[in-house]
């Protein structure tokens, strides 16, 4: 197990398209939910403790060895809002690419064969974490820090919030990240059916207004 290959597949500059994605904290912030750092941390931990869980899950599943293709009809069930569901299979061919250039394996090959228009983006980081030697937790860490490190690189953006004030909330949300990662890898040892299936129903509102709109700086 290479804890170096966690590093290229969790560092933000891994090209894997999510630099583009706010995980919902751009309508946050336009609904004035998130107007500073405290806001933030309340906005990541929410995330962190629903879809956060659930696709730390299925990305742990994938690394286990479940099978891809059930892992993507189960992260479809687990997703309603159709915006998130095009946004999820968008970033996962973009990871995909990225992925078969880094770690190639027959694995990654026959579910880019099966999901030409792009796997959910957990079931593929999965599978590349996989591909690269790391295990179930490892790729829980992946997503559930994702889950946090997207949104808190987004609102620096959007609010000009001191880059300081963003990274300390990460740090603060380090621990609850772990347990999160801790509970997604123990369920992978499960079956497909029990995993995590916690929602965020607001994300998924917003989700599809914030795709109507003209104007947006992030995708999703």
């Amino acid at each position: 197990m290479s804890r170096a290959a966690l590093l290229v597949l969790a560092d933000g500059r891994f090209p894997a398209g999510g630099h583009a994605h706010s995980g919902g904290a751009e309508p946050a912030v336009k609904a004035g939910r998130i107007r500073n750092a405290e806001d933030l941390t309340d906005f990541c931990r929410g995330r962190l403790h629903t879809t956060g869980l659930t696709a730390a899950a299925l990305a742990a599943a994938a690394a286990h060895g479940h099978d891809p293709l059930a892992l993507d009809e189960a992260a479809d069930a687990r997703t309603p809002s159709p915006a998130l569901r095009a946004v999820a299979r968008r970033l996962g061919r973009q990871l995909m690419r990225a992925a078969r250039a880094t770690w190639p394996s027959p694995e990654l090959d026959a579910l880019a064969a099966a999901r030409p228009r792009g796997a959910h983006q957990p079931v593929v980081l999965g599978l590349t974490a996989r591909s690269a030697g790391l295990g179930p937790e490892d790729a829980a860490h992946c997503v559930a820090y994702e889950t946090v490190g997207g949104p808190a690189a987004a609102v620096v953006r959007l609010l000009s919030l001191d880059p300081f004030e963003a990274t300390a909330v990460l740090a603060r949300l380090a621990p609850e990240v772990d347990r999160i990662a801790a509970l997604a890898a123990a369920a992978a040892h499960g079956t497909i059916h029990a995993l995590p299936a916690a929602s965020a129903p607001l994300l998924d509102i917003t989700a599809e207004a914030h795709a109507a709109r003209p104007v947006r700086l992030f995708a999703s």
